[in-house]
């Protein structure tokens, strides 16, 4: 039996988030003061590992490890072992901010992590230091490296371009992930910092950055790309690779969505701006069996809505959400 929603809508993809802690402060993510989960609230692997073989028997195939920045949680490996030997998972990747996967690029890959996204809005050391808070961006070019040394792959990039604040890097960003056969991805600025930052006319369109990009390099739309990914997928004319474009403030793609979100304090989300959660952790510490804790996954896909997203584009607004993107997961 797969997770269906009213719609019709499969849910197939799984982010699990390990920690709500992070080693950054972007400006777009994390409040000025951040208070964190307590650990006792923290789901053990054991926990995670049982919620995913679960789902995983109800047709979840794509799991993405994330956080907070997920590498601040000790022994990250670990977990990635459990999950890799869950039957069902078929793609089991990791969503890092890079400063820490140098020196456990080679580990994660043996354990079972199959590929990675590497946040990366600025290939400037001072504007990256003003955007997340840390003069990091060298770790983070060494994490990219170690990476690929690693045979994670595909290595993606995700890089979110600010108005005013690092519009003017779309093409030397590109350019970068093209010389060093990475795949980029440009995510438009989403309100849940709940910082009160969030402003439309901060947002810098995907379809922008495209015309950036193709007034140097002509793209043509992927014929292969996954009608259900939440990126746009682009190939470079001259062959030398793709981009992608994750529009989900001018374009929502809400109709598509089949992703689901555990937080790192076991509730499952159905929709990032929906703050209707399902606590799962409270059953399994009280001793719900697995079809339980199934029964619990399967109604809340049943009341998902159409999509939080299409009312930020119809209000042009940002929805009240309790949480930010940090304690959610990416």
């Amino acid at each position: 039996m797969s997770l269906t929603d009213s719609l019709g809508r499969v849910h197939d993809d799984l982010r699990v988030s390990v920690t709500d802690r992070c080693n950054l402060r972007c400006l777009y993510c994390m409040p000025e003061e951040p208070v964190w989960f307590p650990r006792s609230e923290i789901l053990s692997y054991e926990e995670v590992a049982r919620v995913v073989r679960i789902l995983a028997g109800r047709g979840v195939r794509k799991v993405r490890v994330t956080g907070g920045e997920p590498l601040v949680r000790r022994d990250l490996p670990v977990l990635a072992g459990m999950l890799a030997r869950i039957p069902g998972v078929e793609d089991l990747s990791l969503t890092t901010n890079g400063v820490l996967l140098g020196p456990l690029a080679r580990s994660l890959a043996r354990a079972g992590f199959v590929r990675v996204n590497v946040s990366l809005d600025t290939l400037d050391r001072s504007r990256f230091h003003r955007l997340s808070g840390r003069d990091a961006l060298a770790r983070v070019l060494a994490g990219l490296d170690a990476a690929a040394e690693a045979g994670l792959s595909p290595i993606k990039i995700n890089s979110v371009l600010l108005r005013g604040e690092n519009d003017d890097e779309a093409v030397p960003l590109a350019a970068f992930a093209r010389e060093r056969g990475f795949e980029i991805r440009f995510i438009e600025f989403m309100p849940l910092e709940n910082g009160g930052a969030w402003d439309l006319a901060r947002v810098v369109s995907g379809a922008w950055v495209r015309r950036q990009i193709e007034s140097r390099w002509p793209l043509e739309p992927d014929p292969d790309a996954d009608p259900r990914a939440p990126a746009r997928r682009f190939l470079y004319r001259d062959g030398s690779g793709a981009v992608g474009f994750i529009n989900s403030v001018s374009e929502p793609f809400c109709a598509d969505c089949g992703r689901l979100r555990l937080t790192a304090d076991g509730k499952l989300r159905v929709c990032l701006y929906d703050d209707r959660e399902t606590d799962l952790k409270g059953p399994l510490r009280s001793g719900a069996s697995d079809s339980e804790i199934a029964a619990l996954a399967q109604r809340a896909v049943r009341g998902k809505g159409r999509g939080g997203a299409l009312e930020i584009l119809e209000r042009r607004a940002a929805p009240p959400i309790a949480r930010t993107m940090h304690q959610i997961g990416g």
